[in-house]
């Protein structure tokens, strides 16, 4: 089997309304779509995204000056496609878009693997599970009143989840406080919740707020601190009974060794994108095991289900509903599970009049 062709598409999907946390607004994510064609028919599927489809060229630029490293060559080579990427992409770094690409490019490949076998990646990869925990990550948002979220998390409950995130970063303790409460009082003892203050509080301040907040029995602090601040992410795990959460803004296994050396976190959250595809990501998940600390994956849902079917240590997916109207088939949630799909590759194909739709 031989790649005959890298096709790209860019498209910009609008969010219901526009939502804010600490340090984001976001109205859409912009989508760079890849498509690798072979000389058998079958067609390997990914995707990158950026918020608000801010530099969705530059992103589209990266992709495909490595096409060359891809056109002629036999998918099942992915591990030396891998390689050849990262030793070209050296002058430029391997952080950032570079790492986007190869990203894109190594869940394509694996995809075509599982198609050409037949099998469900997670299947391809050695399965663990069938179903994985999931929680609502699209919404509960900081821009949102206090009746918002109320009513909002009710509509969680009804659609199956047993777990939710709740974002943080108000001006005032109290703010934050009273947002949590308000949510813990409306779905009661039994739900799981999270929160999440997206890199936006000083050490003593989230310190001080997670303190306070142990009283609402959460399942973790995500981001507390500003993300390259490993040694104050770190004593803020020091400070707190409640896990700390983080990982998903660094870069592949180099960013997550420093993350699990420093002893920063309970939970590692490797994002699919800037953690360098399938590849990495199995690596990730190796090595976070090695320091006994789980992975919860961020974002790419539908993608990381695999990974999550895959890897023992992954305890959670974040279930994100940005991108769904890209795929024709949707995720089955019940329970406060999501199941791992049986369907060969990812399990999830790009549907042509959603692209049509959405196109840039």
């Amino acid at each position: 089997m031989k790649i005959t062709r890298f096709r790209t598409t860019l498209v910009n999907v609008p969010l219901e309304a526009p939502i804010a946390t600490a340090i984001h607004r976001i109205e859409s994510t912009g989508c760079v779509l890849l498509e690798l064609e072979t000389d058998q028919g079958l067609v390997g599927e990914s995707y990158v995204q950026t918020l608000n489809g801010v530099r969705l060229g530059a992103l589209h630029e990266m992709l495909r000056g490595f096409a060359h490293q891809v056109e002629g060559r036999d998918p099942h080579m992915v591990a030396q496609i891998w390689q050849d990427i990262w030793n070209e992409m050296n002058p430029i770094g391997h952080k950032g878009f570079s790492i986007a690409a190869l990203s894109a490019i190594d869940i394509a490949c694996w995809d075509l693997l599982g198609k050409a076998a037949g099998l469900p990646l997670h299947k391809v990869f050695g399965a663990c599970r069938e179903r994985v925990k999931t929680y609502a990550s699209g919404g509960l948002w900081l821009s949102q009143p206090i009746d918002s979220l109320v009513r909002e998390a009710a509509g969680f409950i009804d659609a199956g989840f047993l777990a939710m995130k709740l974002r943080l970063g108000k001006a005032t303790i109290a703010e934050d406080i009273e947002r949590v409460r308000a949510v813990r009082d409306a779905i009661g003892p039994g739900i799981e919740l999270l929160v999440d203050a997206n890199q936006s509080l000083g050490v003593k301040h989230a310190i001080r707020l997670g303190r306070e907040l142990e009283q609402f029995d959460l399942t973790w602090f995500e981001e507390p601190v500003v993300y390259h601040n490993l040694v104050g992410c770190a004593e803020v795990r020091a400070a707190l009974d409640t896990p700390i959460a983080a990982g998903e803004t660094e870069y592949t296994r180099y960013g997550m060794r420093d993350i699990l050396a420093a002893a920063a976190v309970d939970v590692l959250m490797p994002d699919l994108q800037r953690i360098g595809g399938f590849s990495e990501m199995r690596r990730v998940a190796a090595l976070a095991s090695a320091f006994d600390i789980p992975i919860s994956t961020h974002l790419f849902t539908e993608h990381s289900l695999c990974i999550a079917g895959a890897e023992i240590g992954c305890i959670s997916i974040e279930h994100m509903p940005w991108t769904a109207p890209l795929f024709n088939e949707a995720m089955e949630i019940g329970g406060g599970l999501i199941t791992i799909p049986d369907r060969p590759g990812t399990g999830f194909s790009f549907d042509r009049k959603a692209i049509k739709r959405f196109g840039v």
